[in-house]
């Protein structure tokens, strides 16, 4: 469903993603790691058709996102670390603006709303500005404008911040179904432990290059460490 062939960003003479290349199938769930400016969050800009990058192709369910990226984006839903929402909009308001970007009806749209304002605990801001709302309430918006068009694939980075420990546990619950569903997932997050629960395969990145990737299991034997934060020291020390 993801797929990336020799993906590389470069700004003057640093080279933040070095050539990377990765597979994601449907319904798979898989987590990029690595230190800061590993170059995850350009990775994330460039599937996402956010960031151009200097070399390498973006495919997403078979679509290059620089030939049709209309289409390509139609299948994606994106989640930055840094919510982006319209400070003047009402969160519904928000919410309906999304719906009418991907076309999606206005009565699924509030029958979707309306399950995840209940279920996230936020019904009583939804008719407030966004710009009075608390950061977790704005991750928590940006999730819902997500779920209302049903996207193939989801690319979130850092997807616990900003909220409450209730919040965590629905939302891993939410992203789990999403993937049985045959959704594919590619988080980027430096809680390992989330990595640990949740994801099907890791990748991480050091410095810009892709130096493993696997299962925990396939991990543990290639580091010949237990935990995923033994494996991700060593490996990227290593690598160093």
């Amino acid at each position: 469903m993801i797929k990336i062939e020799k993906l590389t960003k470069k700004f003057g003479d640093f080279c933040a993603v070095d050539n990377l290349s990765l597979n994601i199938k449907q319904g798979e769930f898989y987590c990029l790691l690595g230190p800061n400016g590993a170059g995850k969050t350009t990775t994330l800009k460039m599937i996402a058709g956010l960031m151009r990058p200097s070399a390498g192709e973006v495919l997403l369910g078979g679509i290059d996102i620089a030939k049709d990226h209309l289409a390509a984006k139609k299948l994606l839903g994106f989640i930055p670390d840094t919510p982006f929402l319209y400070d003047n909009l009402t969160a519904q308001e928000f919410i309906e603006f999304v719906a009418d970007i991907f076309d999606v009806e206005k009565a699924h749209c509030n029958k979707i709303a309306d399950q995840y304002f209940a279920l996230f605990g936020i019904e009583e801001y939804r008719n407030a500005l966004i710009k009075e709302l608390s950061h977790g309430t704005r991750q928590k918006i940006v999730y819902i404008s997500n779920f209302i068009h049903s996207p193939s694939v989801y690319l979130i980075d850092e997807p616990l911040v900003g909220l409450d420990p209730k919040s965590i546990h629905l939302l891993k619950n939410i992203l789990r179904d999403e993937a049985k569903r045959g959704r594919t997932i590619l988080m980027c997050t430096h809680i390992l432990s989330l990595a640990e629960e949740l994801t099907d395969r890791v990748g991480i990145l050091h410095e810009g290059k892709l130096i493993a990737q696997g299962t925990l299991n396939e991990l543990r034997e290639k580091a010949a460490e237990k935990s995923l934060e033994d494996i991700f020291l060593k490996l990227t020390c290593e690598s160093h």
